[in-house]
């Protein structure tokens, strides 16, 4: 059976705010862009930051990464809190939705929900699931589907047809319990980057988007846009 396909998101704050607020969220925090890595441009980006999305091209080079890091860790280990909501991508072109719920789910004391917010709802029938069944009840919860397809609709750009390959992908970074991860969908785990706080985790974060753009240095297509107080 084919998997479920939708249309790619834009790493838009635009477009990624709207979803937000049709998802049930209030605007106490907004994603904004990072328009680069100096100390300089990151001192535009108001703080608190609680979650950062990076969009980077999907290329030999990084699959390469993502499969010798996979061998590295299933063979030397590494902790992950149990506090960490994670899970996996079984919709072609969702990772921008998956991007969102892990940034939403992994601050949930932090964000101001609406009483009949259909994200809320989704984490809080999905929290005691694993990564598989989450990503499996994803594919039948019609609320999120549709929203998403609104907003795909709504970037800069014009939507690509929903059967075009597309080689880009969102990935989330978080802090867990002073633990900075990496969630992507397409891993089978959480990716522990170390220690990290509140107060300097847009660097932090950044110095792990920094070792995306080192392994592909010829790419110019990533984009990051941070998850940021109002």
């Amino acid at each position: 059976m084919e998997a479920p396909r939708w249309l790619p998101l834009e790493a838009n704050p635009e477009v990624t705010n709207q979803f937000l607020r049709q998802l049930g969220i209030y605007p106490s925090w907004q994603f904004v862009d990072v328009y680069g890595a100096d100390a300089e441009l990151l001192g535009l980006v108001p703080r608190p930051v609680c979650a950062l999305m990076l969009l980077f091209p999907v290329t030999e080079k990084y699959e390469k990464f993502r499969m010798k890091e996979e061998e590295t860790i299933k063979a030397k280990g590494q902790e992950v809190t149990s506090g960490v909501y994670f899970m996996k991508q079984t919709i072609s072109n969702a990772c921008g939705t998956i991007g969102l719920i892990h940034a939403i789910a992994n601050n949930r004391d932090k964000i101001d929900f609406e009483n009949d917010s259909s994200l809320k709802k989704f984490l809080d029938e999905s929290v005691a699931m694993n990564p598989e069944q989450r990503a499996k009840y994803l594919e039948t919860y019609d609320a999120i589907r549709v929203t998403h397809e609104s907003s795909a609709q709504e970037g800069q750009t014009v939507a690509p047809s929903i059967d075009e390959k597309v080689d880009l992908h969102f990935i989330s970074l978080v802090n867990v319990d002073g633990i900075l991860y990496e969630l992507d969908g397409r891993k089978p785990f959480p990716i522990n980057h170390g220690e990290s706080n509140v107060d300097n985790f847009l660097e932090d974060a950044v110095e792990v988007c920094k070792k995306f753009m080192e392994r592909d240095p010829d790419e110019l297509r990533f984009n990051a846009i941070a998850l940021a107080s109002a």
